[in-house]
């Protein structure tokens, strides 16, 4: 639903998808889509990692200068 309303704001519709679709497998074809979209997948999910380590520095910081105060 999400990628719905992403595609709906930039104004693309049902054949445009299409031909971009199309184009990207002209461009990387059948056997390299499946390459792409797991690299994509390992960049998102590091991504997510680092984004949660750091929550979890900073919220485990915070709580330290809590207790020393």
């Amino acid at each position: 639903m999400a990628i719905t309303n992403v595609f709906l704001f930039m104004g693309l519709g049902g054949t445009e998808i299409a031909f971009i679709l199309i184009a990207i497998l002209l461009l990387f074809g059948a056997k390299r889509i499946p390459e792409l979209a797991r690299g994509l997948g390992k960049g998102i999910r590091e991504f997510k990692d680092a984004t949660k380590e750091i929550k979890s520095d900073i919220e485990s910081s915070v709580k330290d200068d809590n207790h020393v105060k």
